[in-house]
Formats: structure tokens, C-alpha cells, sequence
């Protein structure tokens, strides 16, 4: 039984073990496997590391990563999990129908790079024929163009839904209208965070050099077999001269005690010779040793081919979060428009407030008049030999001109003091 694959219970019935998953694997050749595996077996196949394969958890919520590491490439984006090797692509969610259309397109991808070497085997890269980008550049590839077409595909939906409900609120402020811009400014905020989190990944892998040269996975293991057979060239090297050595140094024997004094004085100094001479081809060895050492390195730090990959999906990425960000400033600027909208409709209601306050006062003090004539008191005015019918008018007649004279003067006050409009 293999660890963390399967298990067989006592009834005969398998059943997964804990953290088994189905990976869907791409190899070099374009063809598909969907692999039941655990996160051991991941592991051991990719040579990641537990907190790597974490970030791909379905279950947790990761923001988009991309990783390079010394054998894979750990990749987040939105709806695309997947790992990449030098030579396959472990995809975790095939099954998702918004994954579908990817996998087809990296299957054609992978199929299209495959034709492309096995046309052009060994390729000569002083000539000025298009370069084929490395396997996992291509499956990079395809899974930066999904994210962000998925992204921009959103950012262009929600802004053909935004224009017109913010249109329409303008035009008319309702219950209704508001609730569909408060969904459409929640989408916008969540929209944004996730391309801006996107965004911010690229930059970071653009600004730095040593990042972007981890993901050369094919140079590395070529480099890595580049090494493997140096290292065994020189060690087959070292066997043949030690087994020569002895030979070429052995002094000759003489009986005479002079000569053999000489002879022996020689032969110390031919083998003090050798020893310098290996001394000076060891540090030779060394030093191309460490020529080639460098060039390795200098070769991976020259990451201009994966740099202007990168650079065009993060052009495209920052046009999708500059859309989105002049669609904030639309949203932004309708709702200082409602806000003024409504600041001034509240101003044209403290206003009639102040108008009717202002006429109920003057309305009180025709009220005392009233309530003065109505008191039970014996004046001329109500004895019917001395006034009549039109005295009555002009008593009435004057305190209602009185009054509205004292709400027009109280009216122009309250527009001299720019109270009122």
C-alpha cells in the first residue's frame, strides 16, 4: 500500500486516505492522466515542501501566488491551482467547469511546443528564428492568460452593469436603484483587491531577478546533468593519474653511495616537480571549476526571456486594474453627486421649514388680535349704534394686512441675513 494514495478497510472496500486529491497531469507530450495522489506523494514527485502545497489547499483561502522553487513552479491565480515541473503540469482542479476551457487550451498549448521540437530538435540560438520558449514557460503561460482574461472578462462585465444603474440613479434616487449600486460598488471592491493582489505578484517577480531565475526549471536540470557528468569525467580523470603517478615518479636504484645519493637527490626533486605540477593543475582544475560555476550562475541571472513574459501580462493585468479604477472614480463621483443631491433637497426643506415657521408666528400674533376682541369686555365697537358691518371689515381687514406685512418683512430679513435663497 503506498502512503497516502489508498487504504483497503477490513471490509474489502477502499477508501481514500486523508488529503488524497485527483491531479490532473499534463506531460511534455500533451497528454492527460488524472492521478489520485496524497500530499506525500506530491512531494516526493515535485520535491516541494508541505507549506507550498498548502497555498494550493482548496479549503483555505490563499491570495494569487506564484512560487518558483528548485524543481516547481507553485502557481495561484484565481481559479487555476497547478504545479509545474520541467516536464508536466499537475493540475488540482480539472473538474471545475470554469477550469475546462483552460485545460483544452493548454493541452493545444503543450501539443503546439511539443511539434515545435521535435521540428527543430536542437535549435541554434545565434540564429534569428523565433526562440521556443522552455515547457514550463508555456504552461506559465497559459495559466497567466487564463487568470487574466478571466479578470479583465469581469472588470469589462461589471462595467457594462455599472454605467447604466449609475445612470439611472442619477437620473432618479430610489430605494431600488441605490440597492443595485451598493451591489455593484461591493463587486467592484472585491474585483479590485483580487487584480490588484495579482498585479502586486507580477511586480514583486519583475523586481527581482534571483525569483524569476528559480523558475528556469529546464536550464537548472540541464545544468544539474552538466555537472553530474563533469564531476564523473573528473573523477575518472583523478583514477588514471593516480594509477599512473606512481610509475612516472619511482626512482631509479644504484649501488654506488654517491651516485645513489645524487640519484636519490634527483628523483626527490622530479617528484617535488610532479607534486607542484598536480598542485598547478588542481587549481587549474579549480578555478575552471569555478569559471564554469559562475557562468552557470550568471547564465541564470539572465532572466530577460521570462522578464518580457512576465512584462506583458503585467501591462495587460495594470490596464485591467486601471479600468476598474476609473470605474471607482464614476462610482466615487455619483456618490458625491447623490450626496449633493440630497445636501440640497435637506437645505430646501429647512428652508420651507423656516418659510412656515416663520408664517405660523405671524399667524399667532392675528390670533391674540382675535383673542383680544374675544374677551367678554362692553367697547364701542361691539355696541351696534355706534359701529356696524364696516368697522368690522376694517378691524379684520387691518390685521390681516399687518400681518402678512410682518411675514414680508420677516422673509426679507431672513434673505438679507442669506438665510433663505
Amino acid at each position: 500500500m503506498r502512503g497516502g494514495e489508498e487504504r483497503s478497510t477490513g471490509t474489502g472496500i477502499r477508501k481514500k486516505g486523508t488529503g488524497v486529491r485527483a491531479w490532473l497531469v499534463l506531460d511534455g507530450r500533451g497528454e492527460t492522466e488524472v492521478m489520485e495522489a496524497g500530499k506525500h506523494a506530491i512531494m516526493r514527485r515535485t520535491g516541494l515542501p508541505a507549506r507550498d502545497l498548502r497555498i494550493l489547499d482548496p479549503l483555505l483561502s490563499y491570495p494569487s501566488t506564484l512560487l518558483g522553487r528548485e524543481r516547481a513552479i507553485v502557481i495561484n491565480l484565481e481559479h487555476i491551482k497547478a504545479i509545474i515541473t520541467a516536464h508536466e503540469v499537475l493540475l488540482l482542479n480539472s473538474r471545475d467547469p470554469s477550469v475546462t476551457p483552460f485545460v483544452h487550451e493548454l493541452q493545444q498549448r503543450i501539443f503546439r511546443h511539443h511539434s515545435s521540437k521535435l521540428q527543430d530538435p536542437d535549435p541554434d540560438p545565434d540564429s534569428d528564428a523565433i526562440k521556443i520558449l522552455p515547457f514550463e514557460f508555456v504552461a506559465l503561460e497559459a495559466c497567466l492568460e487564463a487568470a487574466c482574461s478571466v479578470l479583465e472578462n469581469e472588470a469589462k462585465t461589471l462595467e457594462q452593469e455599472a454605467h447604466p444603474a449609475l445612470d439611472k440613479l442619477t437620473s432618479k434616487i430610489s430605494t431600488l436603484n441605490l440597492e443595485r449600486v451598493r451591489q455593484i460598488k461591493s463587486r467592484l471592491v472585491a474585483i479590485t483587491g483580487r487584480v490588484q493582489k495579482v498585479r502586486d505578484e507580477l511586480e514583486h517577480l519583475l523586481d527581482d531577478d534571483e525569483d524569476m531565475a528559480e523558475m528556469y526549471l529546464t536550464d537548472k536540470l540541464a545544468e544539474q546533468h552538466l555537472e553530474t557528468s563533469s564531476a564523473s569525467s573528473i573523477n575518472e580523470d583523478d583514477d588514471e593519474q593516480n594509477l599512473l603517478q606512481p610509475d612516472r615518479t619511482a626512482p631509479e636504484i644504484s649501488f654506488e653511495t654517491g651516485r645513489g645519493y645524487e640519484d636519490h637527490h634527483n628523483a626527490d626533486n622530479s617528484a617535488d616537480q610532479m607534486f607542484g605540477a598536480s598542485n598547478v593543475l588542481g587549481r587549474d582544475s579549480h578555478g575552471t571549476r569555478d569559471s564554469t560555476t559562475f557562468s552557470a550562475v550568471t547564465k541564470q541571472l539572465d532572466v530577460e526571456e521570462l522578464e518580457m513574459l512576465l512584462e506583458a501580462y503585467f501591462v495587460q493585468i495594470d490596464g485591467t486594474l486601471n479600468k476598474l479604477s476609473t470605474l471607482r472614480e464614476y462610482v466615487d463621483d455619483t456618490e458625491d453627486y447623490i450626496n449633493i443631491m440630497l445636501d440640497d433637497k435637506q437645505n430646501h426643506l429647512l428652508q420651507m421649514g423656516v418659510m412656515l415657521t416663520t408664517a405660523t408666528l405671524v399667524v399667532s400674533a392675528f390670533v391674540v388680535v382675535a383673542g383680544i376682541f374675544g374677551m367678554n369686555i362692553h367697547i364701542e365697537l361691539f355696541d351696534s349704534d355706534k359701529a356696524g358691518m364696516t368697522q368690522f371689515l376694517w378691524t379684520v381687514g387691518g390685521s390681516t394686512a399687518g400681518t402678512i406685512f410682518l411675514y414680508v418683512v420677516a422673509i426679507a430679513w431672513c434673505k438679507h441675513k442669506r438665510l433663505l435663497e
